[in-house]
C-alpha cells in the first residue's frame, strides 16, 4: 500500500511539473516584452531589443536555461551540437539563475563563458517571460532575420523542428 501512495504521488508530481506547450504561437514580441531588462556577464542591463537589434539580419536561437535545471544541464551537450552545426546562426543564452553570483559560477562550472550570456535579474516573473509564456525550462525559441518570432516553443535542441525552421530560414 505505501509503494502504490509513493507512485501515486510521484505521477501526481510529474505531472504537475511537465512543461505545457503554450497555446498560442506568437510570431512578434510586444513592446512590453521587448523592454524587459537582462543583465550582461559585466552587470550592464540591456533590453530584449537591444539584444535582437545586435542580431538583425541573423537567425538567432535563444536558449533558456539555468545551472539549477536538470533538464537544462542534460540538454547542454545538443544544444552545443546544434549550434556546432549552424556556424551561421547566432546563439543567446537567457539564463535564469536566482543570483548574479550563481549566474556568474554556472556560467564557469558549466564552461559557458565563450558564449552569448544575459540572466534576468528580475527573476523568473517579467514581461517577457510572462510574454513567451515560460512556464518551464529549458525552452528554445528561434528568431528571424527581422526579430520576429520563428519558432515559438521548443523545449528540446534535438527538437527537428528548430533545424526545420533554421534551414527554411536561410533559404
Amino acid at each position: 500500500m505505501k509503494q502504490i501512495m509513493i507512485v501515486i504521488m510521484l505521477s501526481i508530481f510529474t505531472l504537475g511539473c511537465a512543461q505545457k506547450a503554450p497555446e498560442v504561437s506568437k510570431t512578434q514580441f510586444s513592446k512590453e516584452a521587448l523592454n524587459q531588462k537582462l543583465e550582461d556577464e559585466n552587470g550592464k542591463n540591456i533590453s530584449v531589443q537591444e539584444i535582437l537589434d545586435q542580431h538583425k539580419g541573423k537567425v538567432l536561437v535563444i536558449d533558456f536555461w539555468a545551472g539549477w535545471c536538470r533538464d537544462c544541464l542534460k540538454a547542454l551537450p545538443k544544444a552545443e551540437e546544434l549550434e556546432k552545426n549552424n556556424p551561421n546562426i547566432d546563439f543567446v543564452f537567457f539564463s535564469l539563475e536566482r543570483s548574479k553570483e550563481k549566474f556568474d559560477g554556472s556560467l564557469e562550472r558549466f564552461n559557458m563563458k565563450e558564449k552569448e550570456n544575459y540572466w534576468f535579474s528580475s527573476g523568473w516573473e517579467n514581461n517577457f517571460n510572462k510574454y513567451i509564456d515560460l512556464n518551464w525550462i529549458p525552452r528554445y525559441m528561434v528568431i528571424d532575420q527581422k526579430s520576429g518570432i520563428a519558432k515559438y516553443y521548443a523545449i528540446s535542441p534535438e527538437d527537428p523542428e528548430i533545424q526545420a525552421t533554421i534551414d527554411k530560414l536561410l533559404k
